[in-house]
């Protein structure tokens, strides 16, 4: 198997393999062979009687120490994986809801409100007083938001306000509505502890009431993160490791929270820090670049060029060019301290929960951000100074990207065509099938699959059939690095419905020219701004989400943030595609209920094929049913 078809990767693993630097790959092929039962989910470590594995050809143990069977192992690990990935999302959530309470009182004068109408729309939204004075309104805000934390009896604000009253109807039937996004977290990690739940449909049940966790913090973050740094336009840039420049001091943001990294594309602009960099040798300045979800908030809101994903992390220093790589938290490998060790580099963590052995630690605080990033863009200085020339070795390739369509831009681009009726344009393509439906690619990359195979792959097929493809998180980024982000790709791969749609909207928003093939959302907790604008649809034709033809791929998943978003785009109703087969094969019962009982109980399923054509063929498939549903020309 290749390890990537992006030729930015392979050029720097090239640099890997000459200095012999372990990377990912090689430690993934030193895992080889991984274990069976690790794989089929069908080992627990819950507690210190173990670990138990269960044969799963029969032969061997069919239950753990503590009489639970296959079917409650693997279910407990589904639980656990959405625990871990509300919490990683919640986490994320309540830091930006602490600094727009720091910026309301005054206590974060480095983070004033950036979008005061976006602020207002969320507080009528949620039902908070839309007073005169914004200090005020931030504050209730911030405070309405971190109530969604702790348990309290009424539904979650976020997910109740944001969701289809089917939708919602559906969660009360079945008892799985969440009413604190840290509580419901607690819950789930109570229920798969030693002798609580062993009851595997239940122990589901609960993983898709902490998955309504995680999508209301997702929801809350993006929402936090637009009143604080502004709701994201169009803008153009560049992606892939030919964004790195020879000639200036070369920092990476890295991670997920955007509060860090914005204020670094800010202060990159100082004048005087320049003028240090020029001195220093830099004769380019300073050139900041994003790397995972972190360059996505940067990108579409600073224009920002992306250099790589969370998988090809590390290339960024194997070019030699790289001063300073800058995380935050989450995707991040501790691995980046041992290749940084073999350049100039300076890895440098920011937060309290995210230390790494040998990397260089500067606090991030909300009161003195802006003092922390000219700190940081000084250490980077000091490191170029340091920089071997004969290390350096950039590859010459990037892609133009137009990023930036959050809901409100795409709606606003459709009121250009129809401003009365701003979805009408969409509902009436969908209709006639020049959309036939719509798309949302999001996850990450994995070792398991070639590098951004799978992405391009499908959405070859999928554009070619006339899909509507969103994007988000390292999904996006692939598809920026590949040049799919533009309106050249629309005219190339578009089928004549699509490139008609995208062409229209596009010339009527003064483009001159379609709208990119894949429309960038943001980073991946802005999946839910896809969620919004399908909500949207269905509430403007009166149905629920479960009725359109609307579906989503993560065809490289990795994380437990990943199975967490999976699990509520299922509840929302959404045919789901997973590229990497869970570990879940190894009961039946929780197969079943994730890839066929879940769609009479919610309409969303899980569909779970390696291959990307044969995946493209049943999301087509399921777009068609739906169409069908909807009385459409399938």
């Amino acid at each position: 198997m290749e390890k990537s078809i992006d030729s930015g990767t392979l050029f720097a693993l090239k640099a890997a393999d000459t200095q012999g630097i372990k990377t990912v790959w090689d430690r993934y092929e030193a895992q080889k062979p991984q274990c069976g039962f690790g794989e089929t989910g069908l080992c627990c470590r819950n507690c210190m009687q173990g670990p138990c594995r269960i044969d799963p050809f029969g032969e061997g143990p069919q239950t753990g120490v503590c009489g639970a069977n296959a079917d409650v192992m693997v279910a407990r690990w589904v639980a656990r994986a959405v625990a871990a990935g509300t919490a990683s999302h919640g986490g994320h959530a309540k830091h930006l809801a602490h600094t727009l309470l720091k910026s309301a009182n005054g206590e974060a004068p480095d983070y004033p409100i950036k979008d005061e109408a976006k602020l207002r729309a969320v507080a009528a939204r949620i039902g908070v007083t839309n007073v005169g004075d914004v200090k005020t309104l931030a504050r209730n805000v911030a405070m309405k938001a971190l109530e969604e934390f702790s348990e309290k009896e009424s539904p979650l604000t976020w997910a109740a306000s944001t969701m289809t009253k089917g939708r919602v109807d559906t969660f009360v039937k079945l008892g799985v509505v969440p009413t604190g996004i840290d509580s419901v977290v607690a819950e789930a990690m109570h229920r798969t502890t030693y002798g609580v739940d062993a009851d595997p449909v239940n122990l589901l049940l609960g993983a898709i009431k902490c998955a309504l966790a995680d999508y209301a913090g997702c929801h809350l973050a993006t929402d936090l993160a637009d009143i604080l740094f502004g709701t994201p336009q169009p803008a153009v840039t560049r992606a892939n490791l030919g964004v790195l420049k020879k000639n200036a001091v070369n920092i990476a943001v890295h991670g997920h929270n955007p509060l860090l990294s914005d204020m670094i594309a800010q202060v990159a602009d100082d004048k005087g820090l320049n003028d240090k960099a020029r001195a220093a040798g830099a004769s380019e300045g300073i050139n900041v670049v994003g790397v995972c979800c972190t360059g996505n908030e940067v990108m579409m809101r600073h224009k920002i060029p992306l250099a790589t994903s969370s998988v090809s992390q590390e290339t960024a220093i194997l070019t030699g060019a790289l001063d300073a790589m800058v995380v935050d938290y989450q995707c991040i490998m501790p691995s980046l301290a041992n290749v940084a060790e073999c350049y100039h580099t300076k890895l440098i963590t920011t937060m309290s929960i995210a230390k790494i052995p040998k990397a260089t630690h500067i606090e991030f605080q909300e009161a003195n951000a802006r003092e922390s990033a000219a700190q940081i863009i000084s250490v980077a200085i000091d490191a170029f100074k340091k920089r071997d020339p004969k290390k350096v070795s950039i590859p010459d390739v990037s892609s133009q990207a137009i990023v930036g369509f959050s809901t409100e831009t795409i709606i606003g681009a459709l009121a250009k065509v129809n401003k009365e009726d701003p979805l009408k344009p969409l509902i009436d393509n969908i209709v006639s099938g020049n959309i036939y439906g719509v798309c949302l690619f999001a996850g990450c990359n994995t070792v398991k699959v070639t590098q951004d195979a799978n992405y391009v792959a499908m959405i070859k097929e999928l554009a070619k059939n006339n899909v509507l493809i969103l994007a988000t998180g390292c999904a996006s980024g692939a598809f920026a690095r590949h040049g799919f982000m533009t309106p050249e790709a629309t005219n190339k791969y578009a089928g004549p419905g699509l490139k008609a749609v995208l062409t229209a909207v596009g010339q009527a928003a003064g483009l001159g020219g379609p709208l990119p093939l894949v429309l960038h959302m943001g980073s991946c907790v802005d999946n839910s701004r896809a969620a919004d604008l399908a909500v949207a649809l269905a509430n403007k034709l009166g149905v629920d989400l479960n009725q359109l033809p609307v579906v989503a791929s993560a065809p490289e998943a990795v994380t437990e943030k990943a199975v967490a978003i999976g699990t509520w785009a299922v509840a929302a109703g959404l045919p789901t595609h997973l590229g990497v087969v869970p570990p879940v094969l190894g009961s039946k019962v929780v197969t079943q209920v994730l890839t066929s009982t879940a769609k009479d109980l919610f309409g969303g399923y899980f569909i779970v094929e390696p291959d990307p054509i044969k995946a493209s063929a049943q999301l087509l498939s399921a777009m068609s049913e739906r169409r069908k549903g909807l009385g459409l020309s399938a």
